[in-house]
């Protein structure tokens, strides 16, 4: 009997709410307060693609010359080992003159045999701001690297390391190794910062500024990172390429003043040259001194 009242004042409550609107408390206002929200987010997402840069814009741009530190530190059947620094200039022409690697001609990114990446980007845009990225240099030289292999071609070695076929042997034990890549913003913090550690999209790592250290690394988590053993030489190294340096030509006996060099690549550095003139009056001798500026040309590659 209780069950069946219970049924009927549900059925009442029903009724009455029959054709009745809902009202928000507050009256209009929540509405206005959702309506505001979304056209605001709607405004910043436009404001954000438009204002996001676009491919190639930033630094490094064509007037920049950047270097950078990169090895490679694998594990195999043999255990541990650095691999040989990546070979060739790129810069190899044909009978016409012309460019053999149509990438480098593009980009303008190469290495000189040193373990250095040399980043002056054409004027192209393909290796600038925000296309400076690893995936360029790797592209040039033929190496493939994916999220979990990486494959060299026959010049550099012809070696693939992939993660679950490749055997990885430290100390007589076979450990699991994986492909990362470790980055330090500039060789001076190697020694005392951390790296930061690239698992995923290796090829997307950026180039953000001059004097970066990249190592790609196939080896097991538990091996401690470590960079390139020519990282420290990295200024030298960058040094010697493009480098502004001072001539100077000297006469016995005398003083020599030295130019200063300007640019890279062909420079005229003036040299002064002291010489002493001997001129004769009577019984009397007179020593004077005449200084010649010389010009001085020398070429440097990139």
């Amino acid at each position: 009997m209780a069950s069946s009242s219970s049924a009927n004042k549900v059925a009442k409550l029903a009724q009455k709410g029959k054709g009745k609107k809902v009202r928000f408390q507050g009256g209009a206002l929540f509405p206005i307060v959702v309506a505001v929200v979304t056209l605001l987010g709607l405004v910043l997402i436009v404001y954000s693609r438009q204002s996001r840069p676009g491919p190639g814009t930033g630094a490094p741009t064509s007037n920049d010359h950047w270097h950078a530190a990169f090895g490679m530190y694998v594990c195999d059947e043999k255990g541990l080992q650095t691999l040989p620094k990546i070979v060739g200039t790129l810069e190899e022409t044909d009978g016409t003159g012309q460019l053999v690697s149509n990438e480098f001609k593009k980009t303008g990114i190469h290495s000189h045999g040193d373990g250095i990446i040399h980043w002056h980007p054409a004027a192209s845009g393909a290796a600038t701001g925000t296309n400076a990225k690893m995936s360029v240099f790797f592209k040039n030289y033929d190496i493939i690297v994916t999220d979990t292999k990486l494959a060299l071609p026959k010049a550099q070695g012809g070696q693939t390391f992939e993660e679950g076929k490749t055997k990885c042997i430290i100390d007589g034990k076979e450990q699991k190794a994986s492909l990362k890549m470790w980055v330090w913003p500039n060789y001076s913090t190697v020694d005392t910062t951390d790296p930061q550690i690239y698992i995923t999209n290796i090829g997307d790592v950026r180039l953000k500024n001059d004097g970066m250290v990249f190592m790609l690394a196939f080896v097991p988590d538990s091996v401690k990172p470590k960079a390139p053993e020519w990282t420290s030489e990295l200024p030298t190294l960058g040094a010697k390429d493009g480098s502004t340096s001072a001539t100077t030509t000297t006469v016995p006996g005398q003083t020599t003043v030295p130019g200063q060099a300007t640019v890279p690549g062909q420079t005229t550095v003036p040299s002064q040259i002291t010489v002493p003139v001997a001129t004769q009056s009577g019984s009397t001798v007179t020593t004077t001194a005449t200084t010649t500026q010389v010009a001085v040309t020398s070429t440097s590659g990139g």
